[in-house]
């Protein structure tokens, strides 16, 4: 995703934790209880009650409110009253994803957008296990590996250099890297860079390339004219995600249908964000401005953000399946590969209760549509 969103748990961290196995955890579904919303028909009642029930739910974004997978969706929901349509009072915060996952965890906020699925289960591993992604909106990698114009061609020519880091190097890169045959520390190194202006890393002597997200720092150096060459992890077959749309078990348990009917929303949120992205992405203008824009988010840059990160939304979805399933053979395919360099330490996680796609596959009839009551 698509702005500064995660600062990496450290593997000693992890160890320090242990593990949290989440197989012995209890069904995460939220799809049996409540009334059924049928499409075209009046919202029940009932439904309508048990969601009021629920009281004010926290949503928190990863990062501001960029248009990005797993904020612009929500956002779009909250604008054009489709939590309240069904009779859900949602409160809409912008927030850091690496701080999220322990307020949803603690439940003091019941849904937040993490950077990937592997984030997710990072911070699952170092005790924040109480999580379930109930919607992974991308299903490849959003990073890439920016070079110096000129610096290199392949990834073979990348030997001996030293690439810019904003933290630690991102597992898909990592893993693009192992596949090329370059191994970090023997093969080329790492540095820390301050700040985040691609503009600026890219002149800093010293420093072959650096990382970023494919839908911001390369639309920053287009409209500043700046020449590169960018090597994405997703073109080179290295399995990733991005867009998690995740709460607990707590708050699932106690108000299911409140949790499905959110992602209900959520969902068709997502669905007009795709279907007209330049509109989308003015809404989440709209909110970054009416709340300082503490960031410097431009309207250039989120129409860029939302135009790339809502064609890999769709062409990374499988045929066959509706937008933001989770897919549990493709989340295994990341964490198996990023298990294999150490990402998560000594641990060799399972998708398991990490994802429930029966949230979504409940909200969704036979042909991909969303089931809404009548409006």
């Amino acid at each position: 995703m698509q702005g500064r969103w995660f600062v990496g748990l450290s593997v000693a961290y992890l160890l320090a934790l242990g593990a949290c196995s989440s197989a012995s955890k209890s069904s995460t579904s939220a799809t049996d209880a409540g009334p059924t919303v049928e499409a075209g028909k009046t919202f029940p009642a009932d439904r309508c009650a048990a969601n009021k029930a629920a009281g004010t739910i926290t949503y928190i974004s990863g990062y501001d409110f960029a248009a990005s997978a797993s904020i612009i969706d929500v956002l779009l929901a909250e604008q054009r009253g489709y939590f309240d349509a069904l009779c859900l009072d949602v409160q809409v915060q912008a927030g850091i994803a690496s701080a999220n996952y322990v307020k949803v965890h603690d439940n003091t906020a019941q849904f937040s957008s993490g950077g990937s699925f592997s984030e997710l289960v990072t911070a699952s591993l170092a005790g924040a296990d109480d999580l379930v992604a109930l919607a992974v909106e991308g299903k490849a990698a959003n990073d890439t590996l920016i070079v110096k114009q000129g610096a290199a061609t392949t990834l073979a020519d990348l030997r001996g250099t030293t690439i810019g880091v904003k933290n630690t190097l991102p597992a898909s890169v990592h893993a693009m890297l192992i596949k090329a045959g370059l191994d970090e520390g023997t093969d080329y190194t790492t540095k820390a860079l301050d700040g985040f202006n691609p503009i600026e890393h890219i002149a800093l002597p010293g420093i072959v390339g650096f990382t970023g997200f494919a839908s911001n720092e390369p639309g920053q150096l287009d409209r500043a004219g700046v020449a590169y060459t960018a090597f994405a992890p997703a073109s080179q077959g290295i399995p990733g995600s991005f867009g998690v749309l995740y709460t607990n078990r707590t708050f699932m348990a106690q108000h299911p249908t409140a949790a499905t009917d959110f992602m209900r929303a959520a969902m068709q949120g997502l669905s007009d964000a795709v279907a007209d992205p330049g509109s989308a992405s003015m809404v989440a203008v709209d909110f970054i401005d009416n709340n300082g824009n503490t960031n410097n988010l431009s309207p250039e840059g989120e129409a860029f953000r939302w135009q790339t990160e809502s064609k890999t939304v769709v062409d990374s979805t499988p045929q066959g399946e509706p937008l933001g399933l989770p897919d549990t053979k493709l989340l295994q395919g990341e964490l198996d590969a990023y298990a294999a360099i150490g990402v998560f330490g000594s641990a060799t996680p399972k998708v398991g209760e990490l994802a429930d796609p029966s949230v979504l596959q409940s909200i969704y009839d036979s042909g991909g549509t969303i089931i809404w009551p009548a409006r």
